[in-house]
């Protein structure tokens, strides 16, 4: 069943590193609508930045490309997040998302997907070699009491 979009943004921007900050404030900033608490919002900041921080680094790794960050509000208070990039695409998706594993060189901890998986309610990646990279992350922001 698909769910009915109430709101949503769309940023676009080159895989510079400094935008992977603008990214995680500006969906932070509309996630702020749901209400969510301190720690709710601290995740989807991370999550964000790791995906941003993985079209970066894994997409384009010696050039400048594009990348997609779209956000939705969708019914019962769940904040999609998808994360797109036109790059080189990844190889083996399932072996990407073990922890540990990365082909960013020693200075990568591998734990990219792993730390979105464990933040969100869901995640899904979808990836075509020399096509780009999907990710989507969907996590629900419950309500808080009135009167708190």
């Amino acid at each position: 069943m698909k769910s009915k979009t109430t709101n949503y943004i769309t940023l676009e921007f080159l895989s510079r590193s400094a935008n992977e900050a603008f990214a995680r404030g500006a969906v932070a900033c509309f996630a702020a609508q749901l209400d969510p608490t301190l720690e709710e919002l601290g995740d989807i900041k991370t999550a964000v930045s790791e995906a941003v921080t993985n079209a970066i680094v894994h997409a384009y790794p010696d050039r400048l490309g594009r990348i997609v960050v779209k956000a939705r509000v969708l019914e019962d208070n769940i904040l999609e997040i998808s994360v797109r990039d036109w790059g080189k695409g990844i190889d083996d998706v399932d072996r990407a998302r073990q922890p540990l594993f990365t082909t960013g060189g020693e200075e990568r901890s591998g734990m990219g997907f792993t730390i979105m998986e464990s933040f969100m309610d869901r995640l899904t990646v979808r990836s075509g070699q020399g096509k780009g990279t999907r990710v989507v992350m969907r996590r629900r922001i419950l309500p808080r009491p009135a009167g708190r």
